[in-house]
């Protein structure tokens, strides 16, 4: 066998070894996608009617604060499901079989990509399930076929992105505890950003933070895409700013597990 061909099969090894894993500890699952519901009901029936009246003039209440915010909800589950892999990671480096597969003849990045392609597919059950309940809730996307499909090739890029990561998180984390802790900036983000309320409601320096930090131009153009809003050059950046971070994430993960010595 070539090198390639041992490379796919070893991570097709490790992937079924992650699917394993998540279908036997559904518990993290239910976690992960629990968070961004709670945040969707809590900003939408608490918050919402207020939030909602101080979109613009003549405000909208509820019913159109559920459409500001559900594009912001959409994007936290994707830094929610990022947070597993960070934790399945570090379980790993602490628990000793990464110790058992250096001694094994499979290729090393196999391990690490078995867990970026199982999380992968638990990001996208978990994506499936917040929209849904976004949909049942009253979020009204105008979107079409194919901004759907753009759409949801954006929430993949964005995915890949935080989950390699994650990855270099639970590398880099000295314990299991640790690990569920670091990508919680993932999550506060959004607050930082347009997700929640116009960035021009903002302070001067937190304004400014916000319209520049990666999550803005993602959650702008996600908005865009399924309301059918202008999106400007916000698709760009935010193409942008998923490959620079899927690129020196990756960089990063895969000097950290090279050269970091197994507990």
């Amino acid at each position: 066998m070539t090198t390639m061909t041992l490379a796919y099969q070893d991570s097709k090894t490790m992937l079924r070894r992650s699917i394993r894993h998540i279908l036997r500890y559904p518990s993290m699952t239910v976690m992960l996608v629990g968070m961004p519901v709670v945040f969707l009901l809590l900003f939408v029936y608490v918050l919402g009617g207020t939030l909602g009246n101080g979109l613009g003039p003549g405000g909208g209440g509820r019913a159109e604060y559920v459409n500001y915010v559900a594009p912001a909800i959409i994007l936290m589950t994707v830094a929610s499901a990022a947070q597993g892999t960070a934790i399945s990671v570090a379980t790993d480096m602490t628990a000793g079989i990464i110790a058992r597969f250096r001694t094994m003849a499979i290729t090393r990045t196999s391990v690490l990509t078995g867990h970026v392609l199982g999380s992968l597919l638990q990001t996208i059950v978990s994506l499936v399930v917040v929209i849904a309940v976004a949909i049942a809730v009253g979020f009204r996307p105008t979107a079409g076929f194919v901004e759907w499909v753009a759409a949801f090739a954006l929430l993949i890029l964005v995915s890949i992105a935080m989950i390699w990561l994650s990855v270099a998180f639970g590398l880099v984390s000295k314990s299991v505890e640790t690990a569920s802790n670091l990508p919680m900036v993932l999550i506060l983000l959004p607050f930082l950003g347009s997700g929640f309320v116009p960035t021009d409601s903002m302070p001067t320096v937190l304004r400014w933070f916000a319209e520049y930090q990666p999550f803005t131009p993602i959650i702008e153009t996600l908005r865009g895409l399924l309301l059918g809003e202008a999106i400007g050059n916000n698709a760009i950046l935010a193409i942008g700013w998923c490959v620079a971070i899927t690129f020196l994430s990756y960089l990063w993960a895969r000097s950290l597990f090279n050269r970091r010595p197994v507990r």
